[in-house]
C-alpha cells in the first residue's frame, strides 16, 4: 500500500554512532519502500552552517541521504530548533527539498499540517525569545561569518546552557500550549497535525470549533528510532529495533 513516513528529532551526532547506524539502516530498508520521507526538524544535534560539510560525520550523513534520494524516494527536510541553519547548499548535497514550517499538504485524501513543533510551545517564554533572536537574519549572518571552530564552540556552549535551563523548567512549560495548537488548526482550516520537538510521542484528538482534529507527536531518537507511517487508512507509529 502507498504510504509516507515522518521522522524528527534524530539529533544525530558522532557521540551517538549507534543511532546514526540505525538511521542508515532505516534509509536502506523501511524508508526505501515509502512514497516519500519527511524529516521534520532536528536531524542533527546542531548545525553550524553549510560550509561544515567536510566534517567526517556530517559527510557520512550527507552521503547516506544522497544515496537514499538517488534511489528515487523523495526526501523533504524541515528546519528544527537545532538545525535551522541548514540551507539550500546542504539540501542540494543531500538531494533533498527544504520545506517551510508550517507546511500544509494532502496525504491520501487527508489534509495535513506539518510543523517542527517548537512554535507551539508558547508557555516557554524564555525559549521563544531565544528563538526570535537566533532566527534574526542579521544574527545568523554574524554567526556564519565566524570561523567554524568558533561557531562549533559557541554551539556547544548553547547546548550546555539549554540543557541546564531545562532542569529548572516545569515539564508542562516545554510541551505545546493547547491554545497555540487550536490556533494553528483553526488558521489552516482544521487539518490533521504532525509535529515533533517535544519528545512526547502520542496521538491526540483536539476538538476545535466543533471540528475533530488528530495530532500526532513524533518520537525522538535518543534511545531508539521511531517513525510515523501514514497511508489512506490513517497513521501508525512504528518503533525500530534497537
Amino acid at each position: 500500500m502507498s504510504h509516507t513516513l515522518f521522522i524528527s528529532d534524530l539529533h544525530l551526532a558522532p557521540q551517538r554512532p549507534a543511532i546514526a547506524e540505525q538511521f542508515f539502516r532505516f534509509l536502506e530498508n523501511d524508508a526505501a519502500r515509502a512514497d516519500a520521507l519527511y524529516i521534520l526538524g532536528d536531524l542533527f544535534e546542531y548545525w553550524i552552517g553549510d560550509d561544515d560539510t567536510d566534517d567526517a560525520f556530517n559527510a557520512q550523513v550527507i552521503a547516506g541521504l544522497r544515496q537514499f534520494a538517488d534511489s528515487g524516494t523523495p526526501l523533504l527536510l524541515m528546519h528544527g530548533n537545532r538545525d535551522f541553519l541548514m540551507g539550500e547548499a546542504f539540501a542540494t548535497a543531500c538531494g533533498a527539498a527544504l520545506i517551510t514550517d508550517p507546511t500544509l499538504t494532502d496525504f491520501y485524501g487527508t489534509r495535513t499540517l506539518l510543523m517542527h513543533g517548537d512554535t507551539l510551545c508558547t508557555d516557554d517564554i524564555e525559549y521563544q525569545k531565544f528563538r526570535s533572536s537566533v532566527r534574526n537574519p542579521a544574527a545568523q549572518s554574524q554567526f556564519l561569518a565566524q570561523p567554524l571552530d568558533a561557531r562549533r564552540q559557541q554551539a556547544l556552549r548553547l547546548r550546555a546552557g539549554s540543557e541546564a535551563a531545562k532542569q529548572q523548567k516545569r515539564e508542562a512549560i516545554m510541551d505545546v500550549n493547547a491554545d497555540a495548537v487550536a490556533a494553528a488548526l483553526r488558521v489552516h482550516d482544521y487539518p490533521r497535525l504532525i509535529h515533533g520537538h517535544t519528545h512526547r510521542p502520542a496521538r491526540h484528538v483536539h476538538v476545535v470549533d466543533g471540528h475533530e482534529c488528530e495530532r500526532w507527536v513524533l518520537a525522538d531518537w535518543y534511545q531508539r528510532g521511531s517513525y510515523l507511517r501514514c497511508d489512506a487508512s490513517g497513521c501508525t507509529a512504528v518503533d525500530l529495533d534497537g
